[in-house]
């Protein structure tokens, strides 16, 4: 594997061999190559995997709410309109659509994924381009993720506990923001753009596909427990 060429100067005072916070940040270095030792053995995340990452899901979740605003601008002009996402009374995006959760700044809640996923895809493709944003923007980034993750607990809570009723495009955004999301922590820690104990920083790294699988683990328990069987009746009858 080949990696680029990194020269920096050790800071007066510091201990020889110890990682500078230009070694953390510099592009698709090896831990050992940095100068982490607490990374030291752990397959680090590319800069280009995060990119592919960024533009993937950035693009699905920016489809499916492409969808949901088409949908909803349907229904507003015509309200006995068929919506697409709707299969039967508890797969039904609907519900949500007319909610007040639904458009909690006073406009439908699709229009904030219209606005934001683009920013995601463009932070993606410039990241494969070869530039890496300077940390104050990629924190910024990660910021605005932790946000809309916490708008989606809030919605799922919503629709699995008071609604009781599944949103099929809501679902797709829920499926892309997780990865979206646990990724640049994963970054942000490895590079040290956000402090954390060497011991965090180790396991995040070095287990990030075995959190991003329990993440969606306890996203899937957590609508059996609350929807299941009614789901699976919905189907069946």
């Amino acid at each position: 594997m080949r990696y680029l060429a990194h020269v920096t100067r050790t800071p007066a005072g510091a201990a020889p061999g110890a990682a500078t916070a230009s070694d953390l940040d510099a592009p698709d270095l090896t831990p050992e190559a940095a100068g982490d030792t607490a990374l030291a053995g752990v397959r680090p995340l590319r800069d280009r995997t995060l990119a592919v990452i960024l533009v993937v899901f950035g693009a699905i979740a920016f489809l499916a709410s492409g969808e949901l605003a088409i949908e909803r601008y349907l229904t507003l002009v015509d309200p006995a309109h068929a919506l697409s996402c709707t299969l039967n009374p508890l797969v039904d995006c609907g519900p949500a659509m007319d909610s007040w959760q639904g458009r909690l700044l006073g406009f439908p809640n699709p229009y904030i994924g219209l606005v934001a996923f683009p920013v995601v895809i463009t932070s993606g493709v410039l990241w494969l381009t070869g530039y890496r944003p300077p940390r104050w923007y990629r924190l910024s980034l990660l910021g605005g993720t932790v946000l809309g993750q916490a708008l989606i607990f809030f919605l799922m809570f919503t629709i699995l506990h008071e609604l009781h009723s599944i949103c099929l495009y809501c679902a797709v955004v829920w499926t892309c923001m997780w990865p979206l999301l646990w990724f640049q922590v994963v970054h942000a820690l490895q590079t040290r753009a956000l402090p954390a104990p060497d011991g965090l920083r180790r396991f995040a790294v070095g287990n990030r596909g075995l959190v991003l699988g329990l993440g969606y683990v306890v996203s899937v328990l957590w609508i059996a427990l609350t929807m299941g069987r009614l789901l699976v009746a919905s189907f069946l009858g």
